[in-house]
């Protein structure tokens, strides 16, 4: 059986309140589609949670024009402990989510009028291609990029994850994981310099090698069509000592907490992923043969690159659409290669929140 990454499943967005990031989040980014809401414990994460099983609500929401999805997550048996210093970009991690807009001049104008924290104008970045950088109510960096594709056309003025930015120690080390075993193989630009586009974002006036990567292969899987297509931007601080963004806080704590990845063939990865030299720091297949998450299914493992990201591996089996009704996705016996019919993904959409 062939390893096969589908594509981002979903970015992870640790927060201080699950209910209200996630009515945020919907407001502003059209991520309104709840496929789980669930408050449980967390127990397989113990690497990353002082060695100790924690309770959590998460909420794993997309937005229906396609796109990876937001997994929002919250400690619930401690307060969120927030980074003590300032995320810059260039920090080790995750500091920037991107997201995707096929008509950015709209999307920035209608952020303005709502009186977002807006941090740069409309700019191009190395490549020639408009974006625009702003911040949540939580004080995460988002990255709007223009891109013309998407799944369904809603009322939202995005689309859901295209990816991130990654602050890392040494970019040639680090593109052993998202090179070699995520494959974004495509170099978009490999720039050094100081960025007149990252002014407004903070740490944007220091000095970086910037690396924007994209997979060379369209994807394919069950969810596909709503995936779509993805990039990942590594960055390196040339003039200051980044700090780690995670650095004595757990994993779940407010900020990105991982990027996780939609895969077939686990066993395969496993594998795979030992050999270049990152095996997997925690594996739901030592503990049970499938993770439920509420009325999902699965099996998930991570491992964690040089610079201290956290990927996600996640091989869905199943997955509810219209559970009032009984109606799931089984995917164990279809082929894994063949995306689901698009009439069968739009029902997604029947899992709406209104408000």
């Amino acid at each position: 059986m062939a390893i096969q990454i589908n594509g981002i499943q979903q970015l992870g967005v640790g927060v201080e309140n699950t209910e209200e990031s996630f009515a945020w989040f919907r407001r502003n980014f059209g991520v309104d589609i709840e496929v789980v809401n669930e408050k449980a414990m967390a127990e397989y994460m113990l690497p990353y949670t002082g060695g100790q099983p924690c309770k959590r609500h998460t909420v794993l929401a997309m937005n229906l024009q396609g796109g990876g999805g937001f997994e929002i997550w919250q400690h619930a048996g401690r307060k969120p402990l927030k980074p003590n210093f300032e995320v810059q970009l260039g920090d080790l991690g995750i500091s920037v989510g991107k997201l995707k807009t096929t008509d950015i001049e709209k999307t920035y104008r209608i952020f303005r009028d709502k009186g977002l924290k807006m941090l740069t104008e409309i700019t191009k970045d190395p490549s020639g291609k408009p974006h625009f950088f702003m911040m949540d109510l939580s004080e995460n960096c988002w990255e709007f990029v223009q891109y013309s594709e998407f799944f369904v056309k809603t009322k939202a003025v995005n689309g859901g994850v295209f990816g991130a930015i990654i602050g890392v120690k040494d970019i040639e080390e680090s593109m052993v994981i998202y090179r070699d075993i995520l494959n974004y193989d495509t170099v978009i630009y490999d720039q050094t310099a100081i960025f007149p586009d990252l002014a407004g974002v903070p740490g944007g006036n220091n000095q970086y090698r910037r690396v924007l990567l994209k997979h060379s292969d369209k994807k394919s899987g069950p969810f596909s069509p709503i995936f779509g297509s993805s990039e990942i931007e590594l960055v390196q601080v040339l003039d200051r000592t980044p700090e780690v963004i995670y650095d004595g806080r757990m994993w779940g704590d407010p900020g990105f907490i991982h990027l996780c990845f939609d895969i077939h063939g686990m066993d395969e990865i496993r594998e795979f992923v030992k050999s270049k030299g990152f095996p997997f720091t925690v594996d739901s297949a030592e503990k049970i043969d499938t993770f439920d998450m509420g009325d999902a299914a699965g099996n998930f493992a991570y491992i964690q690159a040089p610079e201290g990201t956290l990927i996600e591996f996640v091989e869905t089996l199943k997955v509810p659409i219209m559970q009032k009704w009984g109606i799931f996705i089984d995917l164990k016996k279809r082929p894994a290669e063949k995306p689901l019919p698009r009439w069968l993904l739009k029902l997604f959409g029947t899992k709406r929140i209104k408000d």
